[in-house]
């Protein structure tokens, strides 16, 4: 079975910001219930019912910067 992977930060107005990575797939949500609803969507969107290529697995991926001081 086919997966794809979302790289998913925070934005900075709030909410989530999600990239497939290898695909042209950008997508946002206000809260994580939100965002997989807007990732399965984007994804069932950007392929056809019939393509081979279809993912059958979402991976979400969390990114955290993290800035300390010295």
């Amino acid at each position: 079975m086919k997966e794809i992977i979302f790289e998913v930060r925070e934005a900075e107005e709030g909410g989530y910001n999600a990239h497939a990575l290898g695909y042209s797939i950008f997508t946002q949500g206000e809260d994580m219930e939100n965002l997989r609803a807007m990732v399965k969507d984007a994804v069932v969107c950007h392929f056809d019912e019939n393509d081979p290529e279809r993912p059958g697995i979402i991976r979400l991926h969390f990114v955290r910067d993290e800035v300390l001081t010295v």
